[in-house]
């Protein structure tokens, strides 16, 4: 019985772990479309967000207060895993031939980002 309960007792923070979900509010720049915006997310998810644990999705509101943005959604296992992509985004940023700068200088030159909030999914 004591081996049940000590199980029992282990896995119930596995249980509790929270995903991690990272929300953009992005305005796109005059002369870049929805359809281009969203090739530049499939690109990242392929070349940086598969290999940093992190996949993002664009939303695009049909009933909202914001109609004339898109909403960027990331998600990573926890906010530890997020915080690790994010310093591998940043880290990366420095060298202009990495897959994060070729990136960034992509999203710069089709949007501006408006905010930017983090939140834990249970």
């Amino acid at each position: 019985m004591r081996i049940y309960l000590c199980t029992f007792i282990l896995l119930v923070p596995l249980l509790g772990s929270a995903e991690y979900l990272d929300v953009i509010q992005v305005e796109l720049k005059e002369g870049c479309d929805f359809n281009r915006y969203v090739a530049i997310k499939n690109d990242f998810n392929e070349t940086f967000g598969s290999r940093n644990g992190y996949h993002a999705e664009v939303l695009m509101p049909l009933q909202s207060e914001h109609l004339a943005t898109l909403f960027w959604v990331g998600r990573a296992a926890n906010a530890a895993a997020f915080g690790k992509a994010w310093d591998a985004w940043r880290d990366g940023l420095a060298d202009k031939k990495s897959v994060s700068a070729k990136l960034w200088s992509r999203f710069q030159k089709c949007s501006t980002n408006i905010s930017r909030q983090g939140y834990d999914i249970y």
